[in-house]
């Protein structure tokens, strides 16, 4: 079994459910892929000229010997009608490589961001078992005409493909019309990566309420300040990279900290009393099932969150804590404090949470 795989983040950044999906495909079928990294799939607007890069540098990305990268070039016209036949000009090769792939024996087609290329593989490809990962929701990401064809985009593609996996109940709820063919994926950790349990340590030198991610306009800023100047003697740690600054000067108690590696990350958890995830609701959120909270809850910490997307519908889970603008902060901050994860919780939660276990339990595999 052989998979070809359209990536919505290039291969060349760090390891999300993407990656770990095909390292997983390949050590249970023990097949090839061949990965597709993303292309412009909207017009261009402003920020995309002074924004960073997150691709690492091609020469430091290891590329395991079962796996194939391809790199399409293509004009940030997808928008546009007539987009199609023009970027297959510059896709001749991408497209010739994946037929080539395809022929040399049982093949699965796996598209994880809906594109006009993935809809072109598709075409090619039709006799094949294919499958749809929605992790997010993608027409959310967009305004205005790049919103309007990326919502038919991905409606042609979920007509056109054999399964649809979803990583969280609100998208599932999405795709109600094609209910027959909708697997429910949830998000995971991964647990490899992650302190042995036995090493874990309740003692903490100092309170901090911690939070490791990207700080973009979903991100509450009014909120985790409230949460600073209701809890004055705890912490607030934030790191990672600030694409939505905040609006007024902060609490002395708010820490900012620079973006680090995931090991690195990790490690940076294991200093967190609590773990915060501060997001606003809004359409990109409504449908989020965050991979920081199975970290957090991995490494044994009580979330504070608010309540959006799948978290939501976590107000019974142990160790979580939903709050919004008019909660008591000081008292909700306490309450999570007093929480005491057990041993035995964490190790149960990681069996069951881990990238393996839920991949395996998709029946992507025959």
């Amino acid at each position: 079994m052989r998979l070809v795989y359209l990536s919505p983040v290039p291969w060349a950044s760090f390891a999300q459910r993407p990656h770990k999906f095909v390292a997983w495909f390949h050590a249970r079928s023990g097949g090839d892929v061949l990965w597709i990294d993303p292309y412009p799939t909207r017009l261009p607007v402003l920020g995309d000229f002074s924004r960073t890069s997150t691709r690492a540098s091609g020469g430091k990305v290891k590329i395991p010997d079962w796996l194939t990268v391809l790199r399409p070039s293509a004009l940030p016209i997808e928008s546009i009608a007539g987009s199609g036949f023009v970027n297959s000009l510059l896709w001749r090769d991408v497209l010739v490589a994946a037929d080539a792939f395809v022929s040399k024996g049982d093949c699965q087609i796996g598209i994880a961001k809906p594109c006009e290329l993935a809809l072109q593989v598709l075409a090619r490809t039709s006799g094949h078992f294919s499958f749809y990962d929605a992790m997010d929701d993608f027409p959310a990401f967009y305004v205005g005409l790049s919103r309007k064809a990326m919502e038919r985009r991905e409606r042609e593609l979920a007509t056109r493909v054999t399964k649809i996996l979803v990583s969280s109940s609100p998208l599932r709820d999405r795709f109600a019309a094609y209910r027959s063919k909708v697997t429910l994926a949830p998000n995971a950790c991964a647990v490899d990566i992650l302190p042995s349990v036995g090493s874990l340590s309740s003692a903490k030198a100092a309170t901090v309420l911690g939070y490791v991610g990207t700080i973009g306009h979903w991100f509450d800023w009014p909120l985790v300040c409230a949460i600073a100047r209701q809890n004055p003697s705890s912490k607030i740690r934030l790191i990672g990279p600030v694409y939505s600054p905040p609006p007024n000067s902060l609490p002395d108690n708010i820490e900012l900290l620079p973006a680090c590696d995931h090991a690195a990350a990790i490690e940076a958890m294991q200093d967190f009393s609590v773990g915060l995830i501060p997001f606003r609701r809004t359409d990109l959120t409504a449908s989020g099932d965050p991979i920081k909270y199975y970290e957090y809850r991995a490494l044994g910490l009580p979330v504070l969150s608010t309540c959006f997307g799948e978290m939501a519908l976590r107000s019974e889970q142990p160790g979580v804590f939903l709050m919004d603008e008019h909660a008591d902060l000081q008292r909700l901050v306490q309450t999570a404090l007093a929480y005491k994860c057990e041993v035995n919780e964490i190790q149960e939660f990681r069996k069951t949470t881990s990238w393996e276990a839920r991949f395996d339990a998709s029946g992507i595999l025959p």
